[in-house]
């Protein structure tokens, strides 16, 4: 018997604590599939109680808003969305309202649920200014909850101390056994203003998992990679360690998995990050229309690790310069800024 699905609270939301990430469906380059089978794929992951989508980029809120609307309980699933600013911008009411309209329009929804807001440059403080709107409008009824993405510890900081408790419920950051900047000054502030970190990168473009367990390195510019996976590979073999030690780490899971019934390496990895209190949910791409992971990513829920698992982790991770990526990467989303 399946193991409950654990949630978390998001403000007014409650949440799976395993959402399905849709940034695959902005580029061919991870595959395709026909609008009607997408759908019928959300169905079957909503049907296994994943009802959290994430993400805006390319058809995304497009295929959400028509799976919603098709539902005979359209509030039986809940859509992340963002709203990202990357070019010098004054943010008016008029402006902030355009946005979150657009997002509406999009999913054909009353109300976003959560609107997660990235702003790329800090030193335009106009991301404050932003944010009162967006408050304005969650007021109003058109915003349910109101996150972050890719904001840095210092800044998440000073945007939950100005706009007061609660305003601020999540922010979506990369986390992963490879990645490990969040425990670095974003769990601290996590905790002071009770918000709550949505990770993606956690299985690294899909690298941490048993098919990638004994193969060679691959060839960074070879077709058959995803971009997530160019991404990821580039911080594995450049910045977090080299190939062999990534094996080791591989080797490892592997092995923590088989200690508890033959959990997949994907499941150690999700559960690992899933057990840090500054985690709400894990976000986990999906190709939707091409692969399942549904009754994979299900397992995620019954396991549950011990300290000899997590030393024997740590003990590669040691070995890494994951605990230095803080200083040459820089914090959360210094890597896009």
């Amino acid at each position: 018997m399946a193991a409950p699905l654990e949630t978390v609270q998001l403000g007014p939301l409650v949440v799976p604590r395993l959402f399905n990430g849709l940034w695959q469906l902005s580029s061919n380059a991870w595959g395709s599939a026909p609008g009607s089978r997408v759908r019928r794929h959300m169905a079957q992951y909503a049907e296994h109680g994943y009802t959290a989508f994430a993400d805006h980029y390319g058809s995304a809120e497009l295929l959400f808003g028509q799976f919603r609307k098709s539902l005979p309980q359209p509030a039986a699933v809940v859509c992340a969305t963002k709203w990202c600013v990357f070019r010098q911008t004054t943010p008016t009411r008029a402006v902030v309202e355009a946005a979150v309209q657009e997002r509406l329009d999009r999913t054909l929804s009353p109300t976003v649920d959560l609107l997660q807001f990235h702003w790329q440059d800090y030193a335009d403080k106009g991301y404050l200014t932003a944010l009162q709107h967006l408050q304005d409008l969650q007021k109003e009824g058109k915003i349910t909850a109101i996150g972050l993405c890719n904001f840095d510890a210092i800044h998440t900081d000073e945007i939950c101390a100005s706009l007061g408790p609660g305003a601020i419920v999540s922010n979506q950051v990369q986390f992963s056994l490879i990645d490990t900047r969040p425990l670095h000054g974003m769990a601290d502030v996590c905790e002071k203003h009770n918000v709550k970190l949505l990770t993606y990168g956690t299985l690294c473009g899909g690298f941490l998992a048993d098919k990638w367990l004994g193969q060679p390195e691959p060839d960074l510019y070879a077709g058959a990679l995803t971009p997530s996976q160019r991404k990821y590979l580039d911080m594995i073999v450049k910045a977090w360690g080299d190939w062999a030690l990534f094996q080791a780490l591989l080797g490892v899971l592997r092995a923590v998995g088989d200690r508890h019934g033959g959990a997949s390496v994907a499941n150690v990895a999700t559960r690992w990050v899933l057990d840090h209190a500054c985690v709400g949910a894990v976000i986990i791409g999906a190709r939707l229309g091409i692969t399942d992971h549904a009754e994979d990513n299900a397992k995620v829920m019954a396991l549950r690790l011990d300290d000899g698992d997590r030393a024997a982790v740590e003990a590669v991770l040691d070995q890494s310069n994951g605990r230095r990526l803080i200083t040459t990467v820089g914090d959360c989303g210094a890597e896009y800024r």
